[in-house]
């Protein structure tokens, strides 16, 4: 027996919970998160079916069993909260499709595919059976891209409260007008000299707008209360992203930490707002495994990086738990470059040695494993680790797309599905539905 051998057999089947399609499939998860409040579920790619599905599937559950009240998702505000108004019966949108709307640009699919409006349609048919307005299941998005439609948002909303307070907002956003473009192309003119900073404008526009909480909280009903906090988010959405792609011209560390600070920021803003005027706060989280798992588990935590999932066990400690999700093989949906076309790609078999590799020679194909203290004990070493984002480059897998991590430390829990596919963007093209050819083409038959 090989060295390789001798350690894959040590993941035994007592060590794992095999996942056959049934309803008590997350049962022993279920357990294991017991009364916490946040719940973090990951993915090693942000175009993987499966991964989608049994994020769904895991956070139904949530909802139904554990009073979860809200599902906080890697994408924008804005356009997060208008699926949000919709689940909540609040829109004016006819179905779960048109909610999705908003999520016009690259990634596109991230947010715009089959499993997303799927899971978007049962939030609604929830909470119109929910008997309690209080605990209906919200939907939030909490990242930064969105500067501009932020803005706007802003604007919308102090147009509708307070005229003056809307032309002063105008005023300030301003700046950004002779740029025309979005955050990257602001970020780029700053670096270069082509244009001034408008961090003065932003850090005033948020806070005049904090400065009339006041007046607002005095208002009646909960309502006011909320959309003065939506709107609060817009503004530091702004602030924040001003920073973020300013920061994109200093280094990876720099801009990687600025994102995750507000989405950790955010997260917990989230929370406060929710125990106000809901009581008891229950959150789950879909990100990916890169935001997830606790950073300082990785190599990119050694060289500066922190993330979403190292900063809530810094601020909730054990009421957090974190949820990885990993692959061997399959088809993903990403592009070649940034802003490239929709493609479905083959995900090559994982390196030898990997994580990955060790998880698919265990004794069954898709299963759910226990870590931490708990982790067997191939798990506990450090390995390479699999990350594919928005873009999927095979021929260059090991250096774009592999980093070495502890895998045992970095998650409490993971979920491995060892043959996936591609998750169905709602604006699928030729090339995605041709998919890549075999790679022996066009020799192999």
């Amino acid at each position: 027996m090989s060295m390789m051998e001798s350690t894959r057999s040590r993941i035994a089947s007592d060590e794992i919970l095999p996942l056959g399609g049934d309803e008590g499939d997350y049962d022993q998860l279920m357990e294991w998160i017991g009364d916490r409040h946040f719940v973090l579920l990951g993915e090693a790619s942000h175009g993987t079916h499966e991964f989608y599905r049994e994020r769904a599937r895991i956070t139904r559950r949530l909802i139904k069993e554990k009073g979860f009240v809200a599902v906080a998702v890697e994408a924008d505000w804005p356009d997060a909260y208008r699926i949000n108004r919709y689940v909540m019966g609040l829109s004016d949108d006819p179905d779960a499709e048109s909610s999705v709307a908003d999520f016009d640009r690259f990634p596109a699919w991230m947010w715009r595919n089959a499993d997303v409006v799927d899971f978007i349609a049962w939030l609604r048919d929830y909470n119109e059976g929910c008997t309690d307005p209080a605990r209906r299941a919200r939907f939030y998005g909490i990242d930064l891209y969105s500067l501009r439609a932020s803005m706007e948002a802003v604007v919308a909303y102090l147009s509708a409260t307070d005229p003056e307070a809307a032309r002063r907002a105008m005023d300030r956003y301003s700046c950004f007008d002779i740029i025309g473009g979005e955050g990257v192309d602001y970020g780029h003119a700053v670096q270069m000299g082509l244009h001034p900073s408008c961090e003065d404008e932003v850090v005033a526009q948020l806070t005049d707008l904090r400065s009339q909480s006041a007046a607002i909280l005095r208002r009646d009903g909960v309502v006011a209360e909320d959309e003065f906090f939506v709107a609060e988010q817009n503004a530091r959405v702004v602030h924040d992203a001003e920073r973020y792609y300013r920061a994109m011209y200093q280094g990876r560390v720099s801009s990687w930490n600025l994102r995750d600070r507000h989405m950790a920021e955010t997260l917990r803003d989230l929370n406060r707002h929710l125990r106000k005027i809901v009581g008891d706060s229950k959150i789950v989280v879909w990100e990916h495994n890169s935001h997830v798992g606790d950073a300082r588990a990785t190599e990119l935590g050694r060289s500066g990086e922190f993330n979403v999932g190292e900063l809530a066990r810094g601020a909730w400690g054990d009421d957090c738990f974190l949820v990885g999700f990993t692959t061997y093989r399959g088809r993903v949906t990403a592009a070649s470059t940034w802003g490239g076309q929709v493609e479905r790609k083959h995900v090559r078999p994982a390196l030898q040695g990997s994580f990955e590799d060790q998880l698919h020679h265990a004794p069954s194909e898709n299963f759910v494993v226990r870590l931490g203290d708990h982790a067997p004990e191939p798990l506990r070493s450090t390995l390479l680790e699999r990350a594919i984002g928005v873009i999927y480059r095979p021929e260059t897998e090991r250096l774009s797309h592999w980093f070495h991590a502890t895998i045992s430390a970095q998650f409490d829990a993971l979920v491995h599905l060892d043959t996936t596919s591609a998750v169905h963007p709602l604006d699928r093209t030729p090339l995605w539905d041709a998919g890549e050819p075999p790679e022996t083409y066009p020799t192999g038959l």
